[in-house]
């Protein structure tokens, strides 16, 4: 009995220290209080060890970086974004940042905590993107790593598979029990478990804005899920599969655009 109490207080402990927004309040006005019981660095170096596995098998492959003219042009455009972080978490600066690209039709990139980006070759040629529109798709990437929306949801399937055993363990043991059993999860969990709707939503906000300030046109965060929503024939492209274009984003998107335009026209001002 006085280890359950130990193990509630515990876990009401936790949800206090655990939650707070790991970004700075913007133009984007997101600054929502988040659920972080896992580790940073667990998580960053659990992502980093699934990405290098990503490179390796792509090189195998020969998929790995195989355009060097498109290599360039998404490099390019990420680094424009990369250079805008700190207004959002100055920490951000020093992630070790990583572009990447590989030959696969699929239309999908991602960002995996820690700066890890990842750029597959079919979202750029099966719709045709613009620069604008890949600073969209990539911006709002950039954006889930900033939120820290993988560790969100690793920490919330890590007490909804370990609950109060877990707790337990941590209370009889140390904090690095917790990042241990974290890391045993894997790295699949970043990949299995969908991005939340208000997940969606801040990256679609913060993208946005991190679009604009680096340059490119918001406007072309509408144009983009229009032409991934023109590409769907049957089944959902991979990217609209965790990341649904409804009316209601679109309609998000362009009410945040005017308020973005400013910093967009200040940076082409700038240049």
């Amino acid at each position: 009995m006085k280890k359950l109490y130990l193990v509630i207080i515990t876990l009401l402990s936790m949800q206090v220290v655990s939650c707070a927004t790991t970004t700075k309040d913007s133009v984007s006005g997101v600054s929502r209080s988040q659920f972080m019981l896992l580790p940073s660095k667990s998580v960053d170096k659990m992502s980093a060890q699934a990405y290098n596995q990503t490179l390796g098998e792509a090189k195998k492959k020969n998929t790995l970086n195989a355009d060097p003219a498109m290599v360039e042009r998404v490099r390019g455009i990420s680094n424009r974004l990369i250079a805008q972080v700190g207004v959002f978490r100055p920490d951000a600066t020093k992630w070790a940042w990583e572009v990447n690209v590989e030959k696969n039709d699929q239309l999908n990139a991602y960002c995996m905590p820690g700066g890890k980006i990842m750029v597959l070759s079919g979202l750029v040629e099966k719709i045709n993107a613009t620069d604008d529109e890949l600073a969209a798709v990539i911006g709002h990437e950039i954006a889930h790593a900033l939120r820290e929306h993988g560790r969100e949801r690793m920490s919330q399937a890590y007490v909804h598979q370990f609950g109060l055993q877990a707790l337990a363990s941590l209370v009889g043991g140390t904090a690095g029990s917790i990042a241990a059993q974290g890391a045993g999860m894997g790295s699949q969990l970043f990949f299995a478990l969908p991005n939340g709707r208000e997940q969606e939503r801040e990256s679609d906000r913060i993208g946005l804005e991190l679009a604009a300030r680096a340059g490119f046109n918001p406007d072309a965060a509408v144009t983009l899920w229009q032409k991934m929503s023109a590409n769907n024939k049957g089944a959902p492209p991979e990217f609209l599969s965790t990341h649904p274009a409804s009316e209601n984003r679109i309609a998000d998107l362009k009410a945040l655009a005017p308020k973005v335009r400013p910093l967009y026209e200040a940076a082409k001002a700038g240049k």
